[in-house]
């Protein structure tokens, strides 16, 4: 894609915007999302959660929470996961908002190309890229409705009750994962996008057009059709459940 406006989002907000900074707002003090953190690496696909993400941390920071310094990091390649954006309009949202963005391309056979191992070895280099710009903790776009499709996947596959946590330290790569829409509903991040007009392609990758996650999303939609608080309740209670399960811990 070329030639594309480059699009902003930044406050003074509509009423959807006021709405979505206080959820994320919510997140990153309820959870303490940014304690003890001088740099902070956003995992930045180009799709509406990320670019939300980006748009939003940088209109909370220094506003009521520490002055973070914000570094993006996009891991592109020919079927990665994301909108399929390219470089050059990832590079102008990024300059305006002065936010250092990183790029890393990752090579890919399309024969061989498994949802889990791509992920794994996507995150590996993400990680390993937040670290060379010396930054421990890494914000993720996933919302809510990513936290209760995890559940239920883990639930049908594991028999665990287990959907996303807010904040996740992974001892064993030196990294923090951290999510600050985790409170956002998917829709409302749709539509955010679409009223800012960064909202473009879903999804290249071929592979993950057939994924277990779309078969679940399919699922709950017609659960959400037939009770319409399902997603909003099953949310709920696996932060219930996250919370008590952080306190169990040493």
């Amino acid at each position: 894609m070329t030639n594309l406006p480059i699009p902003l989002a930044t406050p003074p907000w509509t009423g959807l915007g006021h709405k979505l900074e206080s959820l994320c707002r919510k997140a990153l003090y309820e959870y303490q999302l940014l304690e003890g953190i001088d740099k902070l690496a956003i995992a930045l696909s180009g799709g509406k959660d990320s670019l939300s993400l980006l748009f939003l941390l940088k209109a909370i920071l220094g506003r009521g929470f520490p002055s973070v310094q914000l570094h993006a990091i996009h891991i592109g390649g020919d079927f990665s996961c994301g909108a399929g954006m390219s470089n050059s309009f990832l590079k102008g949202i990024c300059e305006k908002l002065d936010v250092p963005l990183t790029i890393v391309n990752v090579n890919q056979d399309l024969n061989t190309l498994q949802c889990y191992s791509c992920s794994r070895n996507r995150r590996k280099i993400l990680f390993e890229t937040a670290k060379s710009v010396q930054a421990t903790t890494i914000a993720f776009g996933h919302h809510r409705d990513d936290s209760v499709e995890t559940l239920f996947m883990n639930l049908m596959h594991k028999a665990e009750f287990a959907a996303m946590l807010p904040k996740v330290p992974m001892h064993d790569y030196g990294i923090t994962i951290i999510r600050p829409l985790i409170y956002v509903p998917e829709e409302n991040l749709v539509q955010f996008a679409k009223f800012y007009e960064f909202s473009r392609v879903v999804c290249q990758c071929p592979v993950g057009q057939k994924s277990m996650r779309k078969t679940v999303k399919s699922i709950l939609k017609d659960l959400q059709e037939k009770f319409p608080n399902a997603i909003d309740n099953l949310a709920t209670v696996s932060r219930i459940s996250g919370s008590q399960k952080a306190l169990k811990k040493p």
